[in-house]
């Protein structure tokens, strides 16, 4: 009787821990869709990425840009910022 109980009990323990393996929370095929899904977020997050490193360009060319006008305004047309003092100082040749 008990060499048929262990047997029967292995087996049964068996197809339980293989319907796990199909059918149960970390199944196979459940992995493989979450590493698909993993693939293509990680490719989402690759674009937006890019696309604020793109921005961060922008910005940047845009600040400098700005700089370099307002530094052009200054020397050839005078420009001056509310609530600056503009002084000019000439020199006299001898």
């Amino acid at each position: 009787m008990a060499h048929r109980i262990v047997p029967g009990l292995l087996i049964t323990l068996l197809l339980v821990l293989h319907a796990q393996l199909w059918f149960g929370r970390g199944s196979v095929p459940k992995v493989s869709r979450m590493k698909t899904e993993l693939a293509v977020l990680e490719s989402v997050n690759q674009e937006a990425r890019q696309r604020n490193e793109r921005l961060a360009n922008e910005v940047r060319d845009l600040e400098e840009g700005l700089g370099m006008v307002e530094e052009l305004a200054r020397n050839d047309l005078g420009m001056v910022r509310p609530n600056e003092i503009f002084v000019q100082i000439a020199h006299k040749k001898p």
